[in-house]
């Protein structure tokens, strides 16, 4: 199955973690009391692996949070740009011939409600189809702009064919902005250390205790769930709102 499927399910994340998780902390106990007990002498090693295990886990886990958090930063901060871009080149297009000012803005009105689809659709067919018309709108602009340059080449010309390509290139910051996401590699190898530290926690348990061993696991379920959720652009809960864009819209009376 394709890493991409489940990580873009945060509540699939919690429930795989906190089953496998719980799962390795039972293997351990069993591990320790059918197969090869831990000795008194051995305690205060092992003391030492656990507690260096699970703060190695700590830190990749409080690495890759830092990290989710900034990708969904810098999302909604491209979601700002695009705004603005848009924005100031419907005011640009002012500087065009008549003619071509009107188609501008009119173009302009539909590549905005098609952005702000692409922030507010989760479904990938839907999807395809907003980003084919999307594209087909990129191209009509500037077929647009640069008949106008060709036209009347001036400096005031030049003004507005530059605000469209703040535009084209802000949707392109966006786009890469959305692929950029935690690698599966990290999450596979939070996963076999998250796995690694149940063990030896299930391992170097007195006695088996259902309550106290799906209490590691399930914080570090909690904890995926959450990087998950805040990494995934579409699937989780915690998504990029295009509120600025939708306040442009409304004021350009879009939708």
């Amino acid at each position: 199955m394709d890493p991409g499927f489940i990580l873009d399910r945060p509540l699939a994340v919690f429930f795989l973690s906190l089953v496998g998780l719980g799962l390795g902390a039972f293997l351990g106990a069993f591990g320790r009391w059918c197969l090869r007990p831990l000795h008194h002498d051995e305690q205060h090693e092992y003391d030492i692996v656990q507690t260096a295990t699970l703060t190695l886990l700590g830190l990749i886990v409080g690495f890759s949070f830092s990290l989710a958090v900034s990708r969904y930063d810098t999302r909604k901060s491209l979601e700002e740009a695009e705004a603005n871009a848009i924005g100031t080149e419907f005011l640009r297009a002012d500087l065009l011939p008549e003619a071509a000012a009107a188609s501008m803005r009119e173009k302009l009105k539909g590549y905005l409600a098609q952005r702000i689809l692409f922030y507010e659709t989760q479904d990938e067919s839907r999807l395809a189809t907003v980003g084919s018309e999307t594209a087909r709108l990129d191209a009509d602009l500037w077929s647009l702009a640069r008949s106008a340059a060709a036209a009347q080449p001036t400096p005031i010309t030049a003004l507005a064919v530059a605000g469209l390509n703040d535009v084209l290139n802000a949707e392109g910051f966006t786009r890469a902005a959305w692929w950029n996401r935690i690698p599966p590699a990290a999450w596979s190898l939070m996963a076999v250390i998250a796995f690694g530290c149940n063990l030896l926690l299930g391992y170097g348990a007195q006695r088996v205790n259902v309550a106290i061993f799906f209490i590691v696991p399930l914080t570090i379920s909690i904890s995926f769930f959450l990087i998950a959720d805040i990494d995934s652009p579409r699937g989780g809960v915690i998504r990029v709102l295009p509120h600025n864009l939708l306040h442009l819209a409304q004021s350009l009376d879009v939708r």
